[in-house]
């Protein structure tokens, strides 16, 4: 009995040499969009607009922007919630924005440890 390979298998060195370009040109421009996405910035603004924050695609913080009138000596806690808020809301946009991106590079196959 012989088997049967789907269409489009089995036609030898050139389709496989095909797969690793194809490969190839997905890992160049995952590199590329990796590098893009690094340099991108994202911004969050949260309580209403009290606190923005400006991250880069590396996750570092470029500008913290904090109204006084949410600046209160008694209420301390309150601030540190709206940093962390801001923060994690432009650390979201930019994973969101990886997923969305990587994802047309690579036709939605995902890399686990890739991005």
């Amino acid at each position: 009995m012989k088997a049967r390979l789907p269409a489009g298998m089995g036609k030898g060195p050139s389709n496989m040499n095909q797969m690793i370009k194809q490969a190839q040109k997905m890992q160049e421009d995952i590199t590329a969009l990796q590098a893009d996405l690094e340099q991108r910035e994202f911004t969050a603004s949260v309580g209403g607009g009290a606190v923005e924050i400006k991250i880069n695609g590396k996750r570092n913080v470029l500008d913290l922007k904090i109204k006084p009138e949410v600046v209160d000596p008694e209420d301390v806690e309150m601030l540190q919630d709206l940093i962390m808020s801001a923060f994690n809301e432009a650390v979201k946009t930019l994973d969101e924005t990886s997923e969305a991106e990587m994802s047309k590079v690579t036709g939605g196959v995902s890399f686990p440890g890739l991005f």
